[in-house]
């Protein structure tokens, strides 16, 4: 349990506007340990990737019990903080959400994302029910006496439709993430937003590290300078590399 704390402490401090802390998600714990011999500070894993790499599709298809095998092994693997992609908890309803972070953390987890939209249907939770659901984290963590980093996702961006204006999503996004800091949150992840402009507003307006997703390593320097804190690449490390894999596969064949 002292190493526990003790890494997601450090995760805690990884996390430093214009220094933002640098995660190239994986997926099991082969990859886990390529990033760990590359550097990384921590390792974070991606739901898409590890449920694709299990041929299953994103959205909780991959059963609950296969997840967390993989993120058993995972924290075995490799001597560093490790943060789970746990996209809506497995659960709509609190009390689940909160017996299952349990379950995740207990595998010596110090850290996850927690999406606020409805899995496998339209739209987000209202700010209430999210609020709830992000309580039982909060809990969930709490009990076990380990400072857990809670990063609060919202799909506002992601979800949007494809003609949306983001700059009109911006104030839902920032009540949402209010809300979330009030309830317990330690960081606030944006995805799908690229608007380098509206990533600095977010920043500058929110109380928590904000985290940014990006597709290649070509931006980071600039949203450094934004006040990002933290980026994360979601998929794209997996897709990269299974592209290459086919494009040889296919050469020998």
């Amino acid at each position: 349990m002292t190493a526990q704390i003790d890494k997601a402490e450090l995760f805690h401090r990884l996390h430093v506007p214009n220094d933002p802390l640098v995660l190239y998600n994986i997926w099991d714990a082969g990859s886990a340990k390529a990033v760990v011999r590359a550097g990384t500070k921590a390792v974070a894993t991606g739901s898409w990737s590890v449920a694709a790499a299990q041929g299953y599709e994103d959205g909780e298809e991959l059963p609950l019990e296969d997840a967390l095998a993989v993120v058993s092994r995972i924290v075995q693997s490799v001597d560093c903080p490790v943060t789970v992609d746990f996209e809506g908890g497995y659960a709509a309803d609190p009390d689940t959400v909160g017996r299952n972070v349990r379950r995740l953390l207990a595998l010596g987890v110090i850290g996850l994302n927690f999406e606020d939209q409805v899995v496998n249907a339209p739209g987000l939770y209202s700010i209430e029910d999210q609020v709830e659901r992000l309580r039982a984290v909060r809990a969930a963590a709490d009990s076990l006496g380990v400072p857990v980093f809670l990063n609060a996702r919202t799909d506002v961006f992601l979800k949007a439709a494809h003609d949306a204006d983001h700059a009109d999503l911006v104030a839902d996004a920032l009540a949402r993430a209010a809300a979330y800091a009030e309830t317990g949150a330690d960081g606030f992840f944006v995805p799908g937003l690229t608007n380098k402009t509206l990533i600095r507003k977010i920043c500058e307006t929110v109380s928590l590290p904000v985290n940014v997703m990006v597709a290649d390593s070509s931006g980071s320097g600039d949203l450094a300078s934004l006040g990002v804190s933290r980026i994360s690449f979601g998929p794209h490390p997996y897709i990269g590399l299974n592209s290459v894999l086919e494009h040889e596969a296919g050469a020998c064949v």
